[in-house]
């Protein structure tokens, strides 16, 4: 099974001069020697989003160019759209990126890797599978 992998997980494992390892980054690691991540353009955004130097830019650029964006639909984010009402109407709230990458991940039957707390709340309301670190 493929797995998408949030933002948060993959700053702490590119992102930081001190990288820390721990359960998230060591599956990762994992992930990325079993060919099974999955990426979508809004993660590689954030990812690469307030960089300061080009150099530092350009060379995760380059290293995120090994994991290709799966295309985003149209019902994508319609589905995207209809998680975040029915999380709204249970007084949820998320922010649009996190709603995508749950219509994404449910509708193509990915888990996802986060270390975002606000997932296990959309996991009790919406379709969605979260990835064991625990092994």
């Amino acid at each position: 099974m493929k797995v998408l992998v949030d933002t948060p997980v993959w700053s702490v494992a590119l992102r930081r001069k001190v990288r820390t390892e721990n359960a998230s980054t060591r599956e990762l690691a994992s992930l990325i020697r079993d060919g099974r991540i999955a990426m979508i353009g809004s993660i590689r955004q954030e990812i690469l989003s307030g960089i300061k130097e080009p150099s530092q830019f350009e060379e995760l650029r380059d290293h995120l160019r090994s994991f290709s964006d799966i295309p985003v639909t149209s019902e994508d984010h319609e589905e995207a759209a209809s998680f975040y009402n029915r999380c709204r109407a249970k007084g949820i709230q998320g922010s649009n990126t996190d709603f995508l990458i749950c219509a994404i991940a449910a509708r193509r039957e990915y888990s996802i890797l986060t270390t975002d707390k606000d997932f296990g709340h959309f996991a009790r309301i919406l379709p969605i599978a979260l990835h064991d670190t625990t092994g």
